[in-house]
């Protein structure tokens, strides 16, 4: 099929996507030349003498192909060749990295078990079919039906996927479309995946192939003063619960796998107006359904017994070791050293403070249990689950070491502000540690030498610029980083405080949280 048509007799190039053919002078010409090519198809013309021929590829290649007209049911409107050849010319080759990304889906499958194959022909009625790239066969007869496409395509990208993507649910496949092209990647009419852009050989090649889009893990959470994410109904503190996807990157060959065993499995998500489609896991998804349905399971709450006489926080001071009365401003541990601010004892006894290994989570934030009834702390109070604060999938050198110069008569703050205060100076570790290790320049610039003055610093080296995977954890760094600042800042704590000490309190609860300098560490020492 073809959009332009060179008409012989009226000598005139016709293009069948604009209203009138592109020839504004002539009135319902596409009802005449339809209405003529029917009655001369009825009187079995043959298709040479109806005076259509292609005005595309064919016509620049010199190639004279005769057409004829066609109109699909939904007023589409067709030029149809005659001949196979002239239509598979229209074609265009297939490329070596589009066959790379075949041989390695088809690898991919065979190593879990599965079944497959490319360029596969799907009837879905007596004269028509559906044609999939690569055709996996799953778990319990599932299909998956993947479409490969690359920076080759043309811009637009194909206008047809939500139909076809539609068409194949409808038949029992799974459309799984893959692309290198963000601006692919970024369109909702089907679950898009992509990867950076490769050369065959490193595609086919055995080795990770990591998708950097299209794949999230959703992060199911109560919108209460807790919530470090703000409320997507844009109210302060609804109380309901909400999800929000967050990006994951998975290996390619781990998604063609896991999609046909059924475990990654695709969902719709509705944002505000706008309807997302991405790859999930199908715990995620059974998730999402039950939230949809209003009957979600979430982590419980704490309960509000305001019977009780005793506070519902958790204790706000550290834990120290107490030995012969007297309050020690560090205690050594037998890897490492945490320094713990000085303050006073509120129990006769306390065990040994272990410091953490790089790389880990600080240690629980709640005063060690005294001799008490079974299940309450040094102060009465119901032993609690503690918050492990969230970290991103790459590990980190940053060890939490507390101020030594924060005196004993600190204010005292909640112990949930204090948590999420010392998130927001972790995450601001994390963030200057993973920007130290980019190169100098977002985008790939090249060096230049000093010169004689400065020649002591050395030469700029050229930059390659941040890849796609470095760019995306950079957003999400700082998204998180924003949503901890508003949590901090909207805290009901503030309200309590007096105006004129305001200021003084957050500075102060800055200094409490803030790990130690190196100098500061020494000194301590």
């Amino acid at each position: 099929m073809a959009n332009i048509v060179w008409h012989t007799k009226l000598k005139m190039l016709l293009d069948l996507k604009q209203e009138n053919l592109g020839q504004d002078t002539i009135d319902d010409l596409w009802d005449f030349l339809y209405r003529t090519d029917r009655v001369l198809a009825q009187r079995n013309v043959p298709v040479s003498e109806r005076e259509l021929q292609c005005g595309g590829i064919c016509r620049d290649a010199g190639v004279v192909a005769w057409m004829y007209l066609r109109q699909q049911a939904n007023g589409r409107r067709e030029a149809v060749h005659e001949r196979k050849e002239d239509e598979d010319r229209h074609k265009a080759p297939m490329s070596d990295e589009h066959k790379a990304y075949q041989e390695r889906i088809l690898r991919a499958a065979a190593e879990g078990g599965f079944q497959g194959d490319c360029e596969v022909r799907t009837p879905v009625g007596r004269s028509s079919f559906i044609r999939t790239d690569t055709l996996i066969e799953g778990e319990g007869g599932r299909r998956i039906g993947w479409e490969v496409q690359l920076s080759s395509a043309g811009v637009d990208g194909p206008s047809s996927v939500k139909a076809r993507a539609a068409k194949a649910t409808k038949r029992g496949i799974t459309p799984a479309w893959h692309t290198d092209r963000g601006d692919y990647a970024r369109r909702s009419d089907t679950q898009w995946t992509r990867s950076n852009n490769l050369p065959a050989h490193v595609i086919a090649k055995i080795g990770d192939l990591r998708v950097i889009s299209g794949y999230r893990a959703l992060d199911f959470w109560v919108c209460d003063l807790t919530a470090v994410y703000p409320c997507p109904d844009g109210v302060r503190r609804c109380g309901k619960p909400h999800v929000t996807p967050k990006p994951r990157d998975v290996l390619f060959d781990d998604l063609v796998r896991r999609t046909a065993a059924g475990t990654i499995v695709p969902v719709e998500y509705l944002r505000g107006t706008k309807v997302d489609r991405f790859w999930v896991t199908d715990a995620d998804r059974d998730r999402l359904a039950q939230l949809q349905a209003g009957v979600i399971i979430l982590p419980p709450t704490q309960p509000d017994d305001s019977s009780s006489k005793t506070s519902p926080n958790l204790p706000t001071c550290r834990p120290t070791a107490i030995l012969d009365g007297s309050v020690p401003a560090a205690v050594v541990g037998p890897d490492a050293m945490v320094l713990i601010p000085e303050q006073r004892a509120f129990a006769p006894a306390a065990p040994r403070v272990e410091a953490f290994a790089p790389g880990s989570q600080p240690p629980s934030l709640s005063a060690p249990s005294s001799p008490s009834a079974p299940g309450e702390t040094g102060r009465g109070e119901p032993e609690r689950e503690q918050v492990t604060p969230p970290s991103f999938d790459f590990s980190t050198e940053i060890e939490q070491i507390y101020d030594p110069s924060v005196p004993t008569t600190a204010p005292t703050f909640p112990d949930d502000l204090v948590q999420l205060q010392e998130r927001l100076h972790r995450a601001h570790a994390e963030h200057r540690a993973y920007l130290a290790e980019l190169p100098w320049s977002v985008e790939p610039m090249v060096g230049w030498a000093r010169g004689e003055r400065f020649s002591h610093r050395g030469d700029v080296p050229d930059s390659p610029g941040w890849s796609d995977e470095q760019k995306e954890t950079v957003d999400r760094m700082r998204a998180e980083l924003l949503e901890l600042s508003t949590a901090v800042v909207d805290h009901p704590h503030w309200a309590t405080v007096p105006r004129e000490d305001l200021v003084n309190a957050r500075m102060q609860l800055k200094k409490q949280t803030r790990p130690a300098e190196p100098d500061d560490v020494t000194e301590a020492a």
